[in-house]
């Protein structure tokens, strides 16, 4: 596996691969890898074409009040992770935006609901990073998962919008014994609180087979002991919901079957 760290140097790694023939398929991530990451590995695997995972905590993405500081960071971990899955380069620069950055990448329909809705900027600063990823890798496909369905949604269509030679695929999710979808962010949780956190994706499953779904949802997970909910909501033909338990926030969806 090739490890590369200057976004210039994988630029031009990028560049050569195109020139051989390769399309390569990249797995953007902010490490803390976890098996729901790895499932987008092998599907990108299954591409039959180089497999870049980047590793970048973009501070972009970040609110004035969220965890950017105290986002997990496992380098050595997340890096011998993607060695043994068979990870062909692994980018991950130490920073990506020049002192005197000013130029972002805003979609203007699709990110305002839902967690555009309580983080504003948020997917600004994902669709920039996603984009200068896709031209330092040369990427021509991308594979991100079902976890965050609104992202994906953002990332499409600002790929579509813009024109990048590009093609997305999707990976529905992966999920923890105890049904919890796998999460970066999990960590966070203390034994009581994750125990308490397995209600959610059960109600959401629930609801999703219902055709009362949303407003089931809605009601079940208020009934909740400390459950906070952020919103509950149909998009792209799923039951999308976030919900604060006590300080930690977490999302999840199930495809409607109603």
């Amino acid at each position: 596996m090739r490890f590369i760290e200057d976004p210039e140097e994988m630029q031009a790694e990028g560049l050569r691969l195109r020139r051989g023939g390769a399309l390569p398929a990249l797995v953007p991530t902010m490490g803390a890898l976890h098996p729901g990451h790895l499932a987008l590995v092998q599907r990108a695997k299954e591409e039959g074409a180089p497999v870049i995972v980047s590793i970048y905590v973009n501070p972009l993405q970040f609110g004035p009040q969220e965890d950017f500081a105290a986002y997990p960071r496992q380098e050595e971990a997340d890096r011998q992770t993607c060695e043994a899955a068979g990870v062909d380069l692994l980018f991950s620069p130490r920073e990506l935006y020049a002192g005197d950055h000013s130029t972002y990448v805003t979609e203007e329909a699709l990110s305002f609901g839902r967690c555009g809705r309580s983080r504003p900027g948020h997917f600004r600063g994902v669709a920039t990073v996603v984009a200068k990823l896709l031209n330092l890798t040369q990427a021509a496909v991308a594979v991100f998962g079902w976890k965050d369905a609104q992202q994906l949604s953002v990332i499409r269509r600002m790929i579509r919008d813009l024109a990048f030679p590009v093609r997305v695929v999707p990976v529905e999710i992966q999920r923890d014994l105890d049904g919890l979808a796998w999460s970066s962010r999990n960590r966070y949780l203390s034994p009581e609180q994750r125990k308490r956190a397995t209600a959610f994706p059960r109600i959401l499953a629930e609801a999703a087979r219902r055709p009362d779904g949303r407003a089931w949802a809605t009601v079940e997970l208020n009934r909740m002991p400390g459950f906070r909910v952020d919103y509950v909501e149909v998009a792209d033909g799923r039951l999308c919901a976030a919900v604060w338990i006590d300080k930690i926030r977490l999302i999840d969806n199930f495809p409607c079957e109603s």
